[in-house]
């Protein structure tokens, strides 16, 4: 009866959710934050593949790199590591109201690498930034060109993206709203922060960058190829909770720490710092090639999928695939990916055993 109950209440909630369509946005604060980063010098925001949106930024913002906030913002950088997910995890905590800027929530609230940044001097700073530099000007000189990359990824992404299979697969309602907005000045970088303001649902953004296809001199690569990228942050606002869970961590902590240290080294420069991040990461992946199998991909784009991840050092994908997999076969028995928690966290033990003893054999 339990079970029917359940069922019932996904099957609404995905009906639910598959009628609330999700906008694609530009986000003025996005723009900010990735400007800002990327007058300061962060290397992944200055990947320069916008075309000549990249030229106008550039011409536009160059005579304010000795400004004082870009100069306050290396700091950040060099002391507290302020990077990539964090500046965005900053820009979704901002608003702009009468031309100026405001913070949203609590400093908690954001990615952790902020805890011990002072945040009202820091809005201080890049109100004034935001002042001198007319950035509000740049943003709306550029309106139009906004308009026709959202359109761009509407007409060649959207249509790969299900919202309901969340709910389906995870066994698991959705309460978070999907926010998803692009990143021009992202490059290749593409983001998936949260946020909970009081009173109002958790929103799950996913924030993905915009390129110019050297090939085709147009926004965005193939279709299947974003909408993974899309698919993917979403993910992470079902699978990130599951660590929280105490009982989840305790038993998988050792293998994360395991799974980390056998691939430090590319770990580290794909910027996962912590063994929490690499299991996450790792369910993540592999739900991305589930979803693919589930919406009838293309089988050629699925392999490439798989193969990209353990391109990516991330060995242990075709297993973990093939465990969630079984996960999905057997949804009586499995009703949520938590109940399958334990089954994840022994694949991926036995696949360090296996590991850790194909490199014994090899010195007998």
């Amino acid at each position: 009866m339990k079970k029917s109950i359940l069922s019932f209440i996904l099957a609404l909630a995905a009906t639910l959710t598959a009628t609330a369509q999700i906008k694609v946005e530009v986000s003025e604060t996005v723009e900010l934050m990735a400007i800002l980063a990327r007058t300061a010098g962060n290397r992944e925001y200055n990947k320069d593949m916008a075309g000549q949106y990249t030229k106008d930024t550039e011409a536009w913002f160059a005579p304010y790199k000795q400004h004082a906030t870009v100069v306050c913002f290396q700091s950040l950088h060099n002391q507290y590591g302020i990077s990539y997910d964090a500046v965005m995890s900053m820009a979704i905590h901002l608003d702009i109201d009468g031309g100026r800027i405001k913070f949203l929530g609590e400093q908690s609230d954001l990615e952790k690498r902020w805890k011990d940044v002072d945040i009202a001097d820091f809005i201080d700073k890049l109100n004034t930034f935001y002042t001198d530099t007319r950035f509000h000007d740049f943003y709306e000189q550029h309106r139009t060109f906004y308009e026709e990359g959202l359109k761009a990824y509407e007409a060649n992404v959207m249509n790969y993206f299900h919202q309901e299979w969340y709910a389906r697969f995870y066994g698991t309602a959705p309460t978070d709203r999907f926010r998803i907005v692009i990143g021009f000045t992202c490059g290749g970088g593409n983001y998936g922060p949260s946020r909970q303001l009081p009173g109002q649902p958790r929103e799950v953004y996913a924030i993905c960058g915009y390129y110019i296809n050297p090939q085709t001199g147009k926004p965005y690569g193939e279709g299947a190829d974003m909408a993974a990228t899309l698919i993917h942050e979403f993910n992470h606002s079902f699978v990130n909770p599951l660590l929280n869970n105490k009982a989840n961590a305790s038993m998988i902590a050792t293998t994360g720490q395991k799974l980390r240290k056998l691939s430090a080294y590319a770990m580290e420069r794909q910027a996962y710092a912590d063994w929490q991040t690499v299991v996450n990461e790792s369910i993540v992946r592999a739900a991305v090639i589930l979803y693919m199998l589930d919406q009838g991909f293309d089988q050629k784009q699925v392999l490439n999928e798989l193969a990209n991840q353990v391109c990516c050092n991330f060995n242990w994908m075709p297993e973990l695939v093939a465990s969630l997999r079984y996960y999905a076969a057997n949804r009586d028995q499995y009703p949520t990916l938590n109940d399958y928690y334990p089954e994840i966290a022994r694949c991926l033990s036995k696949y360090i055993e296996d590991e850790v003893g194909r490199m014994q054999n090899a010195l007998k």
